[in-house]
């Protein structure tokens, strides 16, 4: 699988990753062999970053779980968020992230939506310098909170930030990811399937035998693809519950990517569609 470097100390990481909004938002306490084998997907095909929340019900404390279950939890990098209000609040909240996730260290902490973000930096720049989390970030999922993430990544100190991007809401290469370049800013990118929205747009479509040329034979791959050819894209982490859908994700990593005219392309029929 393609990686990409995290510009803050030129670690690497693989494109494609794993969200985790509702499809791992389940009982800790039951079995689920369908989501320990999205995890066997991403190990096999060298993926690693799962991306998860306390907003996300129940899919911290499962990630936690399910990892462990795998044999080899050591082998993912593990992204979570703050989102509270508070800094009493948010170390509280953070704390109980760890113990969820089964982590002695947390390779990304996130602010998450903005929340309270000048107040929780403060403990996450404490908590790097002491080696409790490798990396900060800040998200949000939406295109009008574009103008105030470039404003945080383009003036405060930053690893990453995450935010929405895909093929049909491309607000982002206005600015925020030339921005993210710019000031050397690793990104994830929500929403890249638009929740459903695109795979539903192409149901029963096929695909043009031209995009077979980058290694494309899912309209999911597609979509992902778009994304990945951006050069200033780090990692993608779409959501699912199906080994099958992340083995098909997981490819959109890999082969050749779109060139700048095949971009125009994929854009020029989603147009069509």
């Amino acid at each position: 699988m393609l990686r990409r470097e995290i510009p803050a100390t030129k670690e690497t990481l693989p494109v494609i990753g794993l969200g985790t909004w509702q499809t791992f938002d389940v009982s800790p306490k039951a079995e689920h062999p369908m989501l320990l084998e999205v995890l066997e997907a991403m190990h096999k095909n060298g993926a690693t970053l799962i991306d998860s929340s306390p907003m996300y019900g129940q899919a911290e404390e499962a990630v936690g779980k399910l990892t462990q279950a795998t044999g080899y939890a050591d082998k993912f990098f593990y992204a979570t968020k703050v989102w509270t209000q508070g800094k009493k609040e948010g170390i509280k909240q953070m704390e109980d992230s760890f113990k969820k996730m089964q982590r002695s260290v947390i390779d990304l902490m996130q602010i998450h939506n903005l929340v309270d973000w000048e107040k929780h930096l403060e403990t996450l720049k404490q908590w790097k310098a002491e080696g409790r989390i490798k990396y900060i970030g800040i998200t949000h999922y939406t295109d009008a909170m574009h103008g105030e993430l470039e404003k945080i990544i383009s003036t405060v100190p930053m690893d990453f930030v995450q935010f929405n991007y895909s093929i049909v809401a491309r607000a982002a290469e206005k600015r925020l990811l030339p921005a993210a370049a710019q000031h050397g800013v690793a990104t994830l990118i929500n929403r890249p399937l638009g929740e459903g929205a695109l795979m539903q747009k192409v149901q029963g479509k096929a695909l043009p035998s031209w995009v077979k040329d980058y290694g494309i034979n899912s309209w999911g791959q597609f979509f992902l693809k778009y994304i990945v050819s951006h050069p200033a894209v780090t990692c993608i982490i779409p959501a699912t519950s199906k080994p099958e859908h992340a083995q098909d994700n997981m490819q959109a990593g890999m082969g050749e990517m779109p060139d700048e005219a095949a971009r125009k392309k994929m854009i020029a029929l989603m147009d069509l569609i």
